[in-house]
């Protein structure tokens, strides 16, 4: 005799006085930046330490060996540490204050070429800049949900369901509209930066520390499409490469359909592993407002108001190509795919905060994962085009290059010149090809921002308007990697409207009681206690 079913305990609503989660967030970030602004690392003293730091770094430079110049990697000269030590234990409040002094201790060169080692070995810890850790224990925490996830959402999507077929048809239409909407992020951001010009009369000097970024080179076409394959599938995961996670996940997809009942277990397995992992991210999502405030408390006390001084211009100028881009085509492609706007905004408005406080678009992946799902999108397709989206479609990044390039070209153009309209444009498609080698390279942005940048300005621009921009990049990522999810949500529901899978009954529910009923009828318990909690 069978036993009885244990009947499922409904997820009770969140009491009134408990803020929702996104109210958290942003409570977050408010007590992150007045505790930033309250206790700012901007006091900067040469010790002991600094010295021994920076003595053990390597820098970019170049060797004459028998008449050929050779690239290579060289200590600090000791002149330079000697002339150092001559200013040991002042202490100097404020960066440019403290790179003036530099200048006129070690000269302009060497402050061109090690300043931004000096400057971050000589920073003053402050309680908001020393409360960076507990950012790194949510990303830390979040990165390990990345790899489980999207591997049994995809197994579950695909052997549950799908066949080669629609992958290739759902692969298609992702690409299309990938490629569709950054070319027009690439041309808004050209637009911009021509009009409102925000490199004019900038100095191309100092900057910051981008010696990892010259030692790091962008995947070239061919290189990407075999870096999609992994020899192992175990080091792609340690790694966090979502390329390659994907790609192995949709072929074992494939076999697990192929095998039928055989495969039942694994797929009934894999059906348990997506519900835990989502169960999880809701444990995480628990510590994101301590996570996002210390990000935004190290944010401010580590750049202050005053980098919006010398180059407030080029950040202005960014938001306001973001904005063109998030209102006038994300807007239009809303209502041309008839994408419920209110309840698309109500799921997007957690991963978007998360990922704008973070700087980080991983941080905002499982999240946004699970609130596409809930929203109404089928799990094969949250779990094949977001992943995909975040090497393929980087909407805010691909603008912020376009922008970034052209304010190098401004600044430089006591030197080069005035750039013509006719090579903006072969450097924009240059962007467009080479920007779609970002995944998994660090600092990804500036790596293609410098690869092209050597490639249309004479030797030695490249690196030091990248060392500029490098200043300020982390302000200029928090629009860009916020853009970039907002954009990756919006594609994940435009390819289920095209393929015709879009579940607006179940978008018209989302964020309300009968939620929580109907995904506990569909079995989908983690996301029924998601969506109890508001």
């Amino acid at each position: 005799m069978a036993k009885p079913k244990t009947p499922v305990e409904v997820p009770k609503r969140r009491p009134w006085y408990r803020p929702s989660l996104t109210t958290q967030i942003l409570i977050g970030l408010v007590v992150g930046g007045i505790v930033g602004w309250l206790s700012p690392a901007t006091n900067f003293k040469v010790t002991d330490q600094a010295i021994a730091q920076i003595r053990d770094q390597k820098f970019p430079s170049k060797v004459v060996v028998n008449g050929t110049s050779i690239a290579g990697d060289m200590p600090i000269p000791s002149d330079v540490l000697q002339k150092l030590t001559t200013i040991k234990d002042q202490t100097v409040k404020g960066e440019q204050n403290f790179l003036t002094l530099l200048k006129s201790t070690i000269g302009d060169d060497a402050t061109v070429k090690y300043g931004a080692a000096v400057v971050k070995a000589s920073r003053m810890s402050s309680l908001g800049d020393s409360l960076y850790f507990l950012r790194d224990i949510f990303l830390n925490l979040i990165k390990s949900i990345i790899a489980p996830l999207i591997f049994s959402t995809l197994v579950v999507g695909i052997a549950g369901g799908g066949d080669l077929k629609q992958v290739g048809r759902m692969g298609a239409k992702a690409l299309i509209y990938f490629e569709i909407v950054t070319t027009l992020a690439l041309f808004i951001g050209l637009a911009v930066v021509n009009l409102t010009k925000p490199g004019a009369g900038v100095s191309l000097s100092g900057g910051g520390d981008i010696s990892t970024l010259v030692k790091t080179q962008p995947q070239g076409l061919v290189d990407l499409i075999v870096h999609i394959f992994p020899a192992s599938v175990i080091e792609a995961m340690v790694r966090g490469d979502v390329l390659q996670i994907v790609a192995f996940s949709v072929l074992f997809a494939m076999a697990v359909s192929a095998m039928g009942e055989k495969a039942a277990p694994i797929l009934r397995g894999c059906e348990a592993l997506a519900q835990v992992m989502f169960k999880f991210t809701n444990y995480v999502m628990m510590f994101a407002p301590i996570g996002v405030g210390a990000a935004m408390a190290h944010t401010i006390a580590t750049n202050g108001l005053s980098v919006l001084v010398n180059l407030g211009k080029l950040i202005g100028s960014l938001y306001l190509a973001l904005a063109v881009l998030v209102f006038g085509v994300m807007g239009a492609v809303i209502m041309i795919a008839r994408v419920p706007l209110r309840q698309f905004l109500k799921a997007v408005r957690e991963p978007f905060t998360i990922a704008f406080a973070t700087t980080s678009s991983e941080s905002a992946l499982p999240k946004a994962m699970e609130n596409m799902e809930r929203l109404g999108v089928p799990k094969r397709i949250v779990g094949f085009v977001m992943p995909t989206g975040y090497s393929f479609n980087l909407d805010g990044t691909t603008l912020y290059l376009a922008m970034a390039s052209v304010f190098v070209a401004q600044a430089a153009e006591p030197v080069i010149g005035h750039m013509s309209f006719g090579k903006q444009i072969v450097m924009m498609l240059t962007l467009m090809i080479t920007s779609k080698g970002v995944a998994g390279v660090p600092r990804a942005a500036l790596v293609i921002l410098l690869a092209t940048l050597n490639s249309f300005m004479p030797a030695g621009l490249g690196p030091i308007g990248v060392a500029v921009i490098f200043g300020v990049d982390e302000l200029m990522d928090m629009g860009r990697t916020s853009v970039n999810v907002l954009g990756n949500c919006l594609a994940t529901v435009v390819v289920a409207r095209w393929e015709g899978e879009f579940d607006d009954e179940k978008a018209r529910v989302f964020g309300t009681p009968e939620e929580v009923k109907r995904e506990l009828k569909e079995g989908e318990l983690a996301l029924a206690d998601a969506a109890a909690e508001g």
